[in-house]
């Protein structure tokens, strides 16, 4: 299955969440490629560093900024690999626009801010313009950096507006505003590795992966 978090607005956590997706599935067993579709390449970095510790299971990871080339290599890569992450820039760029014409599941993180909210119009017109081309990309939108408190306002006000995007479904499965995912992500991991155990966070990353795959 080949996944792209993408947004065109950034930072709302694509590149944290990518990379908790990519390995959660390869501590499943699965045979994971990370691609970082951003010149910043932090998705890259963050397997760099796993790497260099030592960490297992290890995760295939490239860096294909520019739309043909990452078009290009997931053809003729694809087949090796159970699970594509595709971690999308921040912006409306050739890598975002050649992942989804390419992929089976587009997922859209938005944080529970007005800002936020607005900018997915930018990233629904991309959905319709790739599903104009490719039959049968799924686009998911899934609250990140959500705020804690169940009955938040704001998470609440967030989900109710996705409405005036038909292109997506919401998925209830948010992503809670929580420093364990940093610092797991600063360390090349996932939550579901970092000691001590957020519990809290593993449920919410397990919840998203169940919904997803």
């Amino acid at each position: 299955m080949i996944v792209t978090v993408g947004n065109t607005k950034g930072g709302v956590g694509k590149t944290t969440l990518s990379l908790n997706l990519a390995l959660a599935r390869a501590l499943a067993g699965r045979e994971v490629w990370l691609i970082d579709g951003d010149r910043q390449g932090t998705a890259q970095t963050a397997v760099s560093i796993r790497s260099e510790s030592g960490v297992s299971p290890g995760l295939a990871c490239a860096t294909y900024p520019d739309g043909p080339t990452l078009r290009a290599q997931v053809q003729q890569q694809a087949s090796k690999f159970d699970d594509i992450i595709i971690d999308a820039g921040g912006r409306d760029s050739t890598a975002l626009r050649a992942a989804l014409v390419l992929s089976d599941i587009l997922l859209v993180p938005f944080a529970p801010r007005s800002y936020d909210v607005w900018a997915l119009s930018d990233i629904a017109a991309l959905v319709d313009e790739a599903r104009s081309v490719r039959d049968g990309l799924k686009a998911f939108a899934v609250l990140n950096c959500a705020d804690p408190s169940p009955s938040s306002t704001d998470n609440r006000e967030a989900a109710e507006a996705l409405a005036d995007f038909p292109q997506f479904t919401y998925l209830n499965t948010p992503i809670v505003r929580r420093k364990s995912f940093a610092n797991a992500g600063g360390q090349g991991l996932s939550v579901l590795e970092i000691s001590p155990r957020d519990s809290k966070a593993c449920d919410e990353l397990n919840a998203l992966v169940k919904v997803l795959f």
